[in-house]
């Protein structure tokens, strides 16, 4: 019984183990390959039509699509969809780097306009380094003692008594807060460069009449000693005739030269 057993079941494992057979067709592996990633080559188109063209399994196969094997059909072939979409993608990258960076050449400009508008960075202009700082020096350096020590010892007393130097004063402060607004203020370059220059015309006009008053203060005593010397003094005129008059009128008509 056991013997019988034994051998049902050995019979049983040889069924199954050769009840399926594994078959390689030729023809669906070179279509499996030719669709993915091998050339398309004709030869390789199974059945062949054989002599004369006698062949039933390739009329089976290909009657019904005889130009099939004359065209590349595969996805990855040279005029393929996927390689359409590949060069199509391949060219949207490239248009992609483009707009990029026309994007970050815009966003250069457009930082470097703002760097030239704000405020914060007038320090680095140029012409400002260059010429204004140093000619608008008395504005933003501007010190009363130091003005002061400039005048000469006979006039200090009287510019401080007259309120001279507090109008002075009071002037440069006025230009310093403009200066300071038009250096810190979002502006053109070229608007902020004007402000320097009208801002350097009524400093120079302010320094002026400064002078003028430090003169025309310095030269005071000397004109109040020649009205103090010349009060008191009658210019007298001695042997006058009025004979003399005509005589001198006669002189100088004859000596004129016509």
């Amino acid at each position: 019984m056991k013997k019988l057993l034994v051998l049902t079941l050995l019979l049983c494992e040889n069924m199954i183990a050769y009840s399926q057979k594994q078959i390689k067709d030729e023809s669906i592996v070179n279509q499996q390959e030719r669709m993915v990633f091998k050339q398309w080559d004709r030869k390789k188109f199974t059945p062949t039509s054989g002599f004369l063209g006698l062949n039933p399994y390739y009329w089976l196969t290909w009657g019904l699509h005889p130009n099939y094997p004359k065209t590349d059909l595969r996805p990855l072939g040279p005029f393929g969809p996927q390689t359409q979409r590949l060069g199509a993608v391949t060219g949207m990258q490239g248009i992609d780097k483009k707009y990029e960076l026309h994007s970050d050449t815009l966003a250069q400009t457009a930082l470097l306009q703002i760097a030239g508008m704000s405020g914060i960075l007038s320090t680095t202009d140029p012409l400002w380094i260059l010429y204004y700082s140093r000619q608008l020096k008395g504005v933003t350096d501007f010190d009363p003692k130091e003005l002061l020590g400039r005048v000469p010892p006979n006039a200090r007393e009287k510019i401080i008594a007259s309120g001279s130097l507090n109008w002075y004063s009071r002037e440069i402060g006025i230009l310093a807060e403009r200066l300071e607004a038009a250096r810190s203020t979002t502006l053109e370059r070229g608007a902020r460069i004007l402000s320097y220059h009208r801002l350097l015309s009524e400093f120079r006009k302010l320094s002026a009449l400064w002078t003028d008053k430090v003169i025309a203060t310095a030269r005071e005593p000397a004109k109040v000693k020649v009205r103090q010397d010349l009060i008191g003094q009658d210019v007298k005129i001695e042997n006058w005739t009025p004979e003399s008059d005509i005589r001198i009128a006669r002189e100088i008509l004859q000596k004129r030269k016509y």
